[in-house]
């Protein structure tokens, strides 16, 4: 089965908490804190893997989380960082966001993209030390790592990709272009899934794509058509291959109904340069028909060579070859995004005042990270945590909604009295 998308959850390590600690030595009284700091989380990267062909490890693997920082240790001693996570991909991959905004395109082996930032460690009791309060008795924890569902699709990388009917026979030439041996059967339908192939042409080669055949309506999702047309994004050029020995629609027909295909499901589809083949002219009468249907493009102004080939016989195969690679290499590559970046949260971080049953219930992003970074066990830990609450503005939502003092408030997994 071939996979080329998935929805995938990423969440960056925590970073670790710093400590509280004061030196205590035989011959230093009144030591001073010594707490370290904690280490960063780990990040969580996307990576381009060349190797990889389709998305099925996705399939059983979908929750991808970093490691917490090492916490802080006494004696100034730093917690250690986490090893960042690597997520490998196909190349190929397109990268959105969970509203299906593009992020990102992974076309090259060992492109790295942070999805998730790791949060970075909390500092410890010693770095609070200042002339007024030489025994800080409080520090901070880590900072809770990036999270996010990401969606990943894959558009198949390849220089040239085959179009045409079921049964055109494109699995038929792609073998006798390539070493690749994709599944053949003489009935429509056969290809359920693209196959990859390396036509090697003198000194050089090319990346050939076998798309499975399109059915009228495909643009529109008929059949498995939206599944299979983006992967014919990628390529640089198209090789229209006609079924000549066809009894159910003439070739003309055959063409123009698969460039309205095409055409509806993007523009940039239509646009591509295209190479006309008329398969399976090894068969009697089909090279008479491929006359006529020659004669009527030339009628409507189309002046393209038209190859007559046989995937069976190789008639007409190296003539082809040579003509795909001088196009493939006199045009550059598509890339369907450019920018590359990070995901990166709302510059709006709401925060939401709820009152259930008396109780005043605070979240929101901002509030979340305050949260887990506040040192609560002890008084100057939570004076500090409520002017971080007061300078994000919590206080004054609170008295905006009604609170008054000895009313509870409930941040997260912590109960408070309000103190006006």
């Amino acid at each position: 089965m071939f996979y080329d998308k998935t929805k995938i959850y990423v969440k960056a390590g925590d970073g670790g908490n710093g400590i509280v600690s004061f030196r205590r030595e035989k011959y230093v009284p009144e030591g001073g804190p010594n707490g370290g700091d904690g280490g960063k989380g780990a990040d969580v990267y996307i990576v381009g893997d060349r190797n990889l062909g389709t998305m099925i490890d996705f399939k059983y693997k979908k929750h991808y989380k970093g490691d917490k920082g090492e916490n802080g240790k006494s004696s100034n001693k730093h917690g250690k960082n986490s090893a960042d996570v690597m997520i490998k991909v196909p190349l190929g991959t397109i990268i959105k966001n969970e509203e299906g905004e593009i992020i990102s395109d992974i076309t090259a082996d060992g492109q790295k993209l942070l999805v998730a930032k790791g949060g970075r460690g909390g500092r410890g009791n010693a770095r609070f030390l200042t002339n007024k309060n030489k025994e800080p008795r409080f520090a901070e924890n880590g900072e809770p790592g990036e999270e996010f569902w990401l969606n990943l699709e894959l558009k198949l990388i390849a220089d040239v990709g085959l179009a045409g009917y079921p049964n055109a026979g494109k699995s038929t030439l792609i073998s006798s272009l390539s070493r690749a041996k994709p599944k053949i059967a003489d009935y429509p339908f056969t290809t359920l899934e693209p196959h990859l192939g390396v036509v090697e042409v003198g000194d050089d080669s090319f990346v050939l794509a076998d798309i499975p055949g399109l059915i009228d309506g495909a643009s529109q999702g008929v059949g498995l058509g939206h599944d299979f047309l983006k992967h014919l994004e990628r390529t640089k050029i198209i090789i229209h291959l006609i079924d000549g020995a066809s009894f159910e629609r003439n070739m003309y027909d055959e063409y123009m109904n698969i460039n309205k295909e095409l055409t509806l499901f993007s523009k940039e589809l239509s646009e591509k340069k295209q190479i006309i083949a008329v398969n399976k002219v090894d068969i009697p009468g089909v090279k008479e028909k491929a006359e006529e249907f020659i004669s009527q493009l030339r009628k409507d102004g189309n002046q393209e060579k038209v190859f007559l080939i046989s995937g069976v016989t190789k008639e007409g195969i190296k003539e082809l070859a040579y003509e795909v690679l001088t196009l493939v290499n006199a045009i550059e590559v598509p890339v369907l995004y450019k920018e590359e970046h990070k995901v990166t949260t709302l510059k709006e971080n709401p925060i939401n005042i709820e009152i259930e049953d008396g109780v005043f219930v605070v979240t929101g992003p901002d509030v979340y990270r305050i949260y887990k970074m506040a040192y609560l066990a002890s008084d100057e830990g939570l004076m500090r945590f409520h002017r971080a609450l007061v300078s994000i503005g919590v206080d004054r939502m609170l008295k905006e909604a009604g609170i008054e003092a000895g009313d509870t408030v409930k941040i997260y997994d912590t109960e408070f009295d309000y103190i006006d």
